[in-house]
C-alpha cells in the first residue's frame, strides 16, 4: 500500500483497499460511494469475481465498510445484474449480497434506486436482437444502505426542473380531491416550490467520447478503465448524503470519479485500486478539473402502448420459447447485429 497521488482534499492510493480501511479508524468515512467489480459470466480486464462467489468474496470488505462508516453515514452501491450462461434467464447474486448486507451484516436499505443509461446498446444480442425474446437490459441497481434508519440526507440538495404538465398545473390551478385511489391530493399540491422532488429511477446516458479524461489518457499512452460510471452518479449522493468537508470513501476507485467528484465539491477523499494504469490515469483527472457549467441532457421514455396498434399483424410466439435460433434472419436483423458488431469495435476503441 502507497499513497499514489494526493490533492489537498483527498489521496490515491494503489492497493488493496482492505488494508487501507484497516488503518482507518472506527466511524471515519461519511459516505462509502463505490462500483465494485460486477459478478459476470465473462472475467474482464479489471478482475471480476465469478457470480457464484460473489457473496464469498465480498463479505470481508462489508464488514469493514460497517466499521469505518459514521453512525449517520451511508453506502451507496452502483451494482450491474448477470446472464446465467447460456440461458436467457437473470442472475440473482446482486439481489443476494443486498440481502447479505441487511441481514448479516446489520445495514439498512434506505432506498433502492434505479440507474437508466438511455445509450446502453442492446444487450445480450443473442436473446434480444437475434432470438427476439428479451429487451435490453438498460439499467444497474444502485442500493443506499446505512447503519441507521435515519442516516443524514436531504432531496432538496438534487431536485430536478418542473416537467411541462406541472408547470401548466401550477400556472392554471388544481382542484383539490381524493383520487379513486383515496390519496387525498390537497390544495398544498399546486404549491410552487421551484423545483420537483426526483424519483428513484435516475436517468443518465454513459457517454463521453470527447471527455478530456479519455483525451488525456490517449494524450499520455494510457489504458481507460473499461467499466466507469459517469461523474453525475456519485455526484448525486454525494450532493444528497454529505457535508463539505465529510469524508467520501471509494474501495474500487478505478479512474477516481468518485475522488474528482468529491474534490470538485470541496469534499474529503479517498480512492484505492490494484491497478496502477487505472489510477495514473485517474490523476489526469485533476489536471482540469473545472467547475465549469455544462450542459445537462434530459431523457424522455415512450408510453409503452406507443405502438400498440392492434393485434391483427402479431406473429406467432415461438412454441420453443426461443430455444432453438431463428435459422432465416431478416434483412434487418442482419443490419443489425451488423450495426452491434461496428458499435461494439467502438466502445472497445473508446471512440462512442
Amino acid at each position: 500500500m502507497e499513497t499514489f497521488y494526493e490533492t489537498n482534499l483527498g489521496k490515491m492510493y494503489l492497493g488493496d483497499s482492505l488494508e487501507v480501511m484497516s488503518t482507518l479508524r472506527d466511524e471515519r468515512v461519511n459516505l462509502i460511494m463505490t462500483s465494485p467489480p460486477f459478478g459476470l459470466v465473462r472475467k474482464k480486464d479489471y478482475g471480476n469475481v465469478d457470480a457464484d462467489k460473489y457473496l464469498d468474496w465480498f463479505r470481508a470488505f462489508a464488514k469493514q465498510f460497517y466499521r469505518i462508516l459514521s453512525e449517520d453515514g451511508s453506502l451507496v452501491i452502483d451494482i450491474g445484474g448477470a446472464w446465467i450462461p447460456g440461458q436467457p434467464t437473470r442472475s440473482l447474486y446482486h439481489y443476494e449480497l443486498l440481502i447479505m448486507l441487511c441481514r448479516e451484516c446489520n445495514f439498512h436499505l434506505a432506498q433502492d434506486f434505479f440507474w437508466w443509461n438511455p445509450s446502453k446498446l442492446p444487450t445480450p444480442a443473442e436473446w434480444v436482437n437475434v432470438r427476439r425474446i428479451r429487451v435490453k437490459d438498460a439499467i444497474n441497481c444502485v442500493w443506499w444502505l446505512s447503519k441507521t434508519p435515519w442516516p443524514k440526507a436531504s432531496n432538496r440538495r438534487v431536485l430536478t426542473p418542473y416537467s411541462d404538465s406541472m408547470k401548466g398545473l401550477l400556472k392554471n390551478g388544481y382542484n383539490a380531491k381524493l383520487r379513486p385511489s383515496g390519496h387525498d391530493i390537497s390544495d398544498k399540491f399546486s404549491r410552487n416550490n421551484g423545483a420537483s422532488i426526483p424519483p428513484n429511477l435516475i436517468a443518465i446516458a454513459n457517454t463521453e467520447s470527447s471527455s478530456s479524461y479519455l483525451r488525456l489518457c490517449k494524450e499520455h499512452g494510457l489504458k481507460p478503465h473499461p467499466a466507469r460510471y459517469p461523474s453525475e452518479l456519485p455526484e448525486y449522493f454525494i450532493r444528497m448524503l454529505t457535508d463539505k468537508k465529510d469524508l467520501v470513501f471509494d474501495p474500487f476507485g478505478g479512474s477516481c470519479v468518485t475522488g474528482e467528484v468529491a474534490e470538485r465539491l470541496k469534499r474529503k477523499w479517498i480512492c484505492v485500486d490494484t491497478v496502477e494504469e487505472y489510477l495514473e490515469g485517474g490523476k489526469l483527472r485533476f489536471q482540469e478539473l473545472s467547475e465549469q457549467k455544462k450542459k445537462v441532457p434530459t431523457y424522455s421514455l415512450s408510453h409503452p402502448g406507443a405502438l400498440w396498434n392492434g393485434v391483427d399483424n402479431e406473429e406467432s410466439l415461438p412454441s420453443d420459447g426461443g430455444k432453438n435460433r431463428p435459422s432465416v434472419q431478416t434483412p434487418f436483423v442482419k443490419e443489425e447485429e451488423q450495426s452491434m458488431e461496428k458499435d461494439e469495435k467502438c466502445r472497445q476503441l473508446n471512440l462512442l
